[in-house]
Parts: C-alpha cells; sequence; structure tokens
C-alpha cells in the first residue's frame, strides 16, 4: 500500500516537471510588440493609457485612463495578465460621475486587505491641480470608493506617482508645477500626506514621474514638459530618497524621444527584469496613443535602454519565470503575394514595403487573405506572437478574424494608422513545426472593413 501511494506521488513529482518545462517554452513564444495595436480578451485594443502596475501573487494588474472617447475622462479601466502579453479586461474601477474635472493618471498600492488609488484630478483648464483617493477591498474586483480630493501640502499637483518602500511606506511623486517634483511621504494609512514637508524636492521641472528601488539604490524616472510631443526622458539615482540625488541623465538613445515616448511607470516584474513602461501618445486621436514597453538594462547607477521592433518578457512565476529575451529570428511574409477570395484584392499603399498590400478584406462579401507554406518552429503547442503589418485610414479601429491551419479565429483589432504603416500584435495557437501553415486573415463577424495587410510577420525559431 505504502509503495503503490509512494508510485503514485513520485508520478505526479514528473508530471510538474514537464508542465514546468511546457510554461517556459510557451512563454518564450510570447512577444510584446512595442508602438503596436495590442488587443485584450475583449477583443479591443488595450485602453489603459498613463497607466500604473501592481502584482498581486502571480497575477499583474495594469490600471490606466480610458482614452476611447479622446481626452475628457470616461473611467479607469484595469486589465489582468499572468505573462504581460495576453490582457484580460477586468472592467472599470472608476467612472465617470458628473464631476467635470479629469481623473488621470492613477496609481494604486497595496496595503493589508486593502488597496488605495491616487489620481490626478483636474478642471478642463487645469485650474484645480489636485490630487484624488478611493480604496477598494480588492485590485481588481470591483468600484472604488471616492474618498475626495485636495491638494498636497498645499501645493499644486499635476502628473502624480506612487512608490512603496520595501520597508512599508509609502510616498507621492507629484509634479508642482511653480516649485519642481515633490517626494511627499503618506500616512501609514496611505490616505494622506504625512507631516508638513517634503522628503525631497527636486526644482528641475519633470512630469510623469516613476520611481523603482533595486538592491538598496533608489532610481527616479521621468519627462522634461513638452506638452503632448515627447523628449528625451531622463533618470537619477540616489541610496535615499531624500537625497543627495544625482544629475538627471537621459537613458534611451540621444535624440531618439525615448522612441517616440513618455515614461508611465517602471515595472521589476521579478527574475532581474525591470520593464519601462512609456506612452506613445497621439494628441490628435487619443485612443489610437500605444505603449512602448522595453527592458531596462541596469548596471550600478547606470541604466539604458534599447528599441526594439519586438522582445520576450519571459514574466511568470515559478518554472515559468526568466530572464527576458531578444525576438527569435522571424519571416515577413507579403499580404499581395496571398491567395485572395470574396472580393478582397490587391491594392497600392505607398508606405508599404513593395507598395503593395492586401485590401477589402471583410466587408459585405467577407473578403479574405490566405497565406499559405509559411515556416515556423511551432513554439510549444503552436502559441507564438504574430505582427500583422496594416494600414487602417478611419479613425476608429478596424477588425479582422486571424486563422491559424483552420483552427478558430481570434478577434485582432487594428486602430487607425493615420497614413503611416502600423503594426497588431496577435498571439495565436496552432502553428505547427515546418513550413506547411496556413494563414487566414478575414472579415469578422459583420464587424465592416478590415485593414490592408501590408504583411505578416512570424517567428521562426
Amino acid at each position: 500500500m505504502h509503495h503503490h501511494h509512494h508510485h503514485h506521488h513520485h508520478h505526479f513529482l514528473s508530471l510538474v516537471s514537464v508542465l514546468g518545462l511546457a510554461i517556459t517554452t510557451a512563454l518564450a513564444a510570447l512577444q510584446i510588440v512595442p508602438g503596436g495595436t495590442w488587443t485584450a480578451s475583449n477583443g479591443d485594443h488595450l485602453n489603459a493609457h498613463g497607466a500604473g502596475a501592481i502584482r498581486v501573487n502571480s497575477t499583474f494588474y495594469l490600471i490606466g485612463e480610458d482614452k476611447s472617447q479622446g481626452s475628457s475622462f470616461t473611467a479607469v479601466n484595469c486589465y489582468s495578465s499572468t505573462d504581460l502579453v495576453q490582457w484580460k479586461y477586468e472592467g472599470a474601477l472608476l467612472s465617470r460621475t458628473g464631476s467635470s474635472g479629469d481623473l488621470g493618471p492613477n496609481r494604486i498600492i497595496e496595503r493589508p486587505k486593502e488597496y488605495v488609488m491616487w489620481m490626478h484630478v483636474d478642471s478642463s483648464n487645469y485650474g484645480d491641480a489636485k490630487v484624488g483617493v478611493a480604496t477598494s477591498d480588492t485590485a481588481c474586483g470591483g468600484r472604488y470608493e471616492y474618498k475626495g480630493s485636495f491638494r498636497p501640502l498645499g501645493f499644486e499637483s499635476r502628473d502624480m506617482g506612487l512608490f512603496k518602500d520595501d520597508d512599508g511606506k509609502a510616498y507621492l511623486l507629484t509634479e508642482d508645477r511653480k516649485n519642481g517634483l515633490r517626494i511627499n511621504p503618506l500616512t501609514p494609512d496611505y490616505l494622506s500626506v504625512s507631516g508638513s514637508s517634503s522628503t525631497h524636492l527636486f526644482p528641475t521641472a519633470i512630469e510623469s514621474p516613476a520611481l523603482l528601488k533595486l538592491s538598496g539604490s533608489y532610481y527616479i524616472f521621468g519627462s522634461h514638459l513638452t506638452g503632448w510631443d515627447p523628449n528625451d526622458n531622463v533618470y537619477s539615482t540616489a541610496t535615499s530618497l531624500s537625497g543627495p540625488w544625482s544629475d538627471w541623465q537621459i537613458f534611451a538613445d540621444k535624440g531618439s524621444n525615448t522612441y517616440a515616448s513618455q515614461t508611465t511607470y517602471v515595472l521589476d516584474y521579478g527574475g532581474g527584469n525591470v520593464m519601462y513602461m512609456g506612452d506613445r501618445w497621439k494628441s490628435k486621436n487619443l485612443r489610437t496613443s500605444s505603449y512602448i514597453w522595453l527592458p531596462l538594462e541596469i548596471s550600478g547607477t547606470k541604466v539604458s535602454m534599447k528599441n526594439r521592433g519586438s522582445w520576450v518578457p519571459n514574466a511568470g512565476t515559478g518554472a515559468g519565470g526568466g530572464t527576458w529575451k531578444p525576438s527569435p529570428a522571424e519571416t515577413s511574409y507579403e499580404g499581395e503575394k496571398g491567395t485572395y477570395a470574396s472580393g478582397a484584392k490587391e491594392v497600392s499603399c505607398s508606405k508599404c514595403s513593395g507598395g503593395k498590400a492586401a485590401g477589402y478584406i471583410g466587408g459585405g462579401s467577407n473578403g479574405s487573405l490566405t497565406i499559405s507554406n509559411i515556416q515556423s518552429n511551432g513554439g510549444e503547442d503552436g502559441v507564438t506572437t504574430l505582427q500583422v503589418r496594416y494600414v487602417n485610414g478611419d479613425t476608429g479601429p478596424r477588425y479582422a478574424a486571424v486563422r491559424v491551419n483552420g483552427g478558430e479565429n481570434v478577434r485582432v483589432a487594428f486602430e487607425g494608422t493615420a497614413g503611416e504603416v502600423g503594426v497588431s500584435s496577435v498571439v495565436v495557437k496552432g502553428l505547427r513545426q515546418g513550413s506547411g501553415n496556413t494563414i487566414v486573415v478575414s472579415g469578422w463577424e459583420g464587424g465592416g472593413w478590415g485593414p490592408d495587410v501590408d504583411r505578416v510577420v512570424v517567428p521562426v525559431q
């Protein structure tokens, strides 16, 4: 009896290690594609701009502003993920209550049995410059209860951030336009500012602050003030929050304007991985704003960041986690070299590779594009990130169904590209090893026209 029991136990252990291996390989196929349309579980582009992130056990929550209606405040949205690539829409945490003001950006901080959200509260002419506070007993399970707004220490507060130190003390990072960037200590319940003075005041005009602690050093990141347009963002380091802080210096390539983005958050997601999270604002059509998430390389007090078309975050707990990696080699397949059906046809596209694209996908007759003989290594269980390079001349999104090897249709969003070629990333299942794969792009269930497809990019290793 004992032997029999032991045998089962042994079998269980070996099963666990096999599963662990599978998770690792599947994660390696999941890529972040900065600057693209990023379709969440609800079939729409991730809508959490100016976002903050919080990890609860093995789940990451992304909390940011709903910009689907433009700049006026509609809601604070929450998404969850265990891998930083596939995001599930959890719902709105705060919605418009009739106040004229803007509520954003928003940050969440965790206390035992309670989550506290801080946000920038302002009037449409930015005359209020206050912070607001709300609480909930879950990070993302439902509505937050709004507690009111005030000016921290009596000073103006515009862009803001939150930081919780490893001793449990929390701090508000606040841009006081007249005086500089402040680090203000919070009371133990995290609901208000403690005392009557700032822990530190940077006299420099810096907005969109984010603070990270790593191996006993503090790193603060922020943006210069250039309105909606990006600039070369900067960072400073210290061994104490009260300073002395080093001179501000850039971390991305000089003159790149932080790869056309503005710092919103910096996330240490474990395994030695630190991710820059930035917004690429599109002020003429805010809903099409995208996310520039890139790995930060930190060595001592030196921080640097390279631009990448895609990369593998390897986020996960236990066997699933690892160090981020550059993306594997990939092959591009021109849309116009595919096979057309039901009215889809080649269209000219000056910015597309080869000057052509596959157009008239979707619509009343549901035009479709089939690309055959696609090479893949199959990934693990065929799970991998594909990129679709496309054009959408509308201000609103278009949608398409992407199907791999006759499997299920996956709904993919394609935000407006304003005359440029955009990219949309999609996680698909069912790619097989070898060169016999087929991908079909068609309309989404009566959803009007799909995008014009320039090319489909498939990882091969």
